[in-house]
């Protein structure tokens, strides 16, 4: 990035912040804009949510933004690794609205071993490819860490579940693990935000076909995407924020 880019961006940053003040208290009180500002979408607010599903909180960066995107709705984050989970219950507050549990969602229950990333929103269930630590070198460093995993589907009848529900997966390449353990919960939400790849960053994951062709299984129609990241050596597409809605029936 040009020193004129990145001057030009902070630029258009702080307009938005004089064009809309209230931005700028969400921003002090950590909630990413960004994130805030495709949620608050007209066709997205429209939906009406009422439940939101974090799978993959980290330290709650889409849950905060949810939290205020939609005011009416509960918001249940899942984060497996313990430091982290600690982070994310400071960053809600204790907030009746929000409510979240140190356990990680895929196929089956038990205590699975989770790679810990020194950058801990690259800590995934599963072993990171070569491709992943070239293209991101601050991500090479992981320790192994035993965590607590549930079946989404199981783990449902915990939680008071209103429609209309949106669903996002943040998982490092075990999307498709948390969908399968959920497919009676996720079945019933009227959209799902998943991150997808585009090739293996992580060993045996899913790439955006799979997760496509299962979520159309469902009865989800592809809407395109919130982020797509690039290579940082010749800018190929790496991997993506898909956005699904439910087909009327």
């Amino acid at each position: 990035m040009s020193f004129l880019t990145s001057i030009m961006q902070r630029c258009h940053s702080w307009a938005q912040y004089v064009e809309q003040p209230s931005l700028l208290k969400l921003r002090r009180r950590k909630v990413p804009i960004h994130t805030y500002r495709k949620l608050s979408q007209p066709w997205l607010q429209e939906l009406r949510v009422a439940t939101v599903l974090d799978i993959g909180a980290n330290v709650g960066q889409f849950a905060l933004a949810a939290r205020e995107a939609f005011p009416q709705a509960t918001v249940y984050s899942f984060e497996p690794l313990p430091d982290c989970f600690e982070d994310l219950q400071r960053n809600l507050g204790g907030t009746g609205r929000c409510k979240a549990f140190n356990v990680g969602l895929g196929r089956r229950s038990g205590i699975v071993a989770l790679e810990r990333n020194a950058f801990t929103a690259s800590s995934s269930f599963l072993p990171m490819n070569t491709t992943h630590k070239t293209e991101f070198p601050f991500t090479r460093d992981t320790t192994r860490v035993d965590v607590r995993i549930e079946k989404l589907d199981d783990f449902a009848h915990h939680l008071s579940i209103v429609d209309p529900m949106l669903v996002k997966i943040d998982v490092q390449g075990y999307e498709e693990e948390v969908l399968v353990g959920g497919e009676t919960t996720i079945r019933g939400a009227v959209a799902v935000i998943t991150e997808t790849s585009f090739e293996p960053l992580y060993a045996t994951q899913p790439l955006f076909d799979q997760i496509y062709r299962l979520l159309v299984s469902w009865g989800f129609a592809y809407m395109g995407s919130f982020e797509q990241v690039e290579s940082c050596r010749d800018g190929r597409p790496l991997q993506s924020d898909s956005v699904f809605m439910k087909r009327p029936p």
